[in-house]
């Protein structure tokens, strides 16, 4: 019975060790294992009548975002906020067509419930570059 024990404890104390445990994916930068450190959905509606959305998940980058790992850090870069985002260069034609974008969900911990509507799609992605190129 002792024997047991002691194996018993050894294996314990291995199968626990930090040199054992799984390490997380590339691009991980927290979230304590818990989950993804973002769990965002990116949504944008024309007044025109289409619409699409897509999932983003960040610390580890993925979900639906075709760009996961840029989009993420655009965001990290504004502190979880869009509206912090620096804002691309370039000319947007001047047709009035309405577009708005909306982000929901979660940043690290913290409820995004973000909407904003521009005069355009050029406009929109202009203002939050990669986060809305999909």
């Amino acid at each position: 019975m002792m024997r047991t024990s002691i194996a018993l404890a050894a294996a314990t104390l291995f199968i626990a060790s930090p040199a054992f445990a799984g390490s997380p994916g590339p691009g991980y930068s927290g979230g304590g294992g818990r989950g993804p450190g973002a769990d965002l959905t990116l949504t944008y509606l024309a007044e025109a009548g289409f619409a699409t959305a897509v999932k983003l998940e960040c610390d580890p980058p993925g979900g639906g975002h075709p760009k996961p790992a840029d989009a993420c850090a655009e965001l990290a870069a504004a502190g979880g906020d869009p509206a912090k985002i620096e804002p691309g260069h370039g000319a947007c034609m001047m047709i009035y067509a309405p577009i708005t974008a909306e982000i929901t969900g979660k940043w690290h911990g913290t409820a995004i419930n973000w909407q904003r509507t521009y005069g355009n799609s050029c406009e929109m992605r202009r203002a939050l570059g990669v986060l809305f190129a999909f």
